[in-house]
Order: structure tokens, then C-alpha cells, then sequence
């Protein structure tokens, strides 16, 4: 026989490595067109991946990048569930803080005009990643 790659379902290899607490979750997030596979957008849940594939996904608030390691046979507990994969994810973006939960109590005028000088036009603190998903 050849020795064929061993491969699994995209949604069901998030849901074993632990990233989503249920199948249905993984499929949801994968038919959204919101992970990407070595780069290329994928919209169906039964696409394969295994050893070697590097994919990216927004978790939460974070954009998680990592690389399948292996394919695994069950969902175990955490310890199991992380040796399927290397995280490869960039350095979660700092956002500046509220004097306010410092114990400083109110902001000043001169605070508020440094946080506003920290936000972009539209309001939003900017990304320092390089890649944002769409």
C-alpha cells in the first residue's frame, strides 16, 4: 500500500485540538469563511488538513496562527489536545489602560487627550499585526 498522508476534518481537528468547545462551533467559524489553510480562505468544513499545514483563525479577540503537528484520534484532555499543534501566533497587541482602573479615579484632560491621541480616526486603537482577517 502507499503511505498517504493522514488527514482529518478541518472542523473536527479544531474541535480535538480544543480551540472550539463543540463541533457544530468549529463548522460555524470554518463556513463563515473565517480560517485560512497555508493562506488560502476555506468555506467548507470537510476540507482535509494534516502534519505540516499552518492555519489561521480569529478566537475571541486574538488571531491564532498555528501548525498541525499531528491529526489525533479523539479529543483529549488539554495536555494531548496541545501536542497537535505549535502555536505560532503573534504577540497579543497591548492596549493602553484606563487611569481610571489604576486607582487614579477620574481621568484628567489631559489624560483623556493622551488616550484619544493612542485611537485612530474611526475610534478604533490600531492593530500592530501584519495581517488582519476579512
Amino acid at each position: 500500500m502507499s503511505d498517504a498522508p493522514e488527514t482529518i476534518r478541518l472542523d473536527k481537528w479544531l474541535w480535538q485540538a480544543r480551540f472550539f468547545k463543540s463541533r457544530s462551533l468549529a463548522a460555524g467559524i470554518v463556513s463563515a469563511g473565517k480560517v485560512r489553510v497555508d493562506g488560502t480562505l476555506v468555506s467548507k468544513p470537510a476540507r482535509a488538513v494534516g502534519a505540516g499545514m499552518v492555519l489561521t483563525f480569529s478566537k475571541e479577540t486574538d488571531v491564532k496562527v498555528v501548525r498541525i503537528l499531528a491529526c489525533g484520534t479523539r479529543r483529549g484532555p488539554a495536555p494531548e489536545a496541545q501536542a497537535l499543534y505549535e502555536d505560532m501566533s503573534p504577540a497579543p497587541v497591548k492596549r493602553p489602560s484606563n487611569p481610571r482602573f489604576e486607582g487614579k479615579g477620574r481621568p484628567t484632560k489631559k489624560d483623556r487627550r493622551d488616550m484619544r491621541s493612542q485611537l485612530r480616526g474611526d475610534g478604533s486603537f490600531p492593530l500592530e499585526s501584519s495581517f488582519v482577517l476579512h
